[in-house]
């Protein structure tokens, strides 16, 4: 999937921040309805601009930026002092 078809960025929209093409819904936002446990149905209900492959390019431009980003190494152990 071309996920350029349904994400853009534009300066002037959420200080440039991806979001879907046509919405005011960072990609930002929609991963984190994910994160707390919202369903697709659960979005596109209460989102009703959003489709399937809204969501889809969410998801594809998410894996596209992770492979293409460095991180900060996530320490294997967390101690309590």
């Amino acid at each position: 999937m071309d996920w350029r078809k349904y994400i853009h960025s534009n300066p002037e929209v959420l200080l440039g921040k991806p979001v879907v093409r046509g919405t005011r819904l960072s990609v930002e936002f929609i991963l984190g309805l994910f994160a707390e446990g919202w369903t697709e149905l659960q979005v596109i209900e209460n989102y009703p601009t959003l489709t399937r492959e809204h969501i889809r390019a969410v998801f594809v431009f998410a894996t596209e930026c992770m492979r293409e980003e460095s991180f900060c190494a996530i320490p294997t152990e967390i101690r309590i002092t």
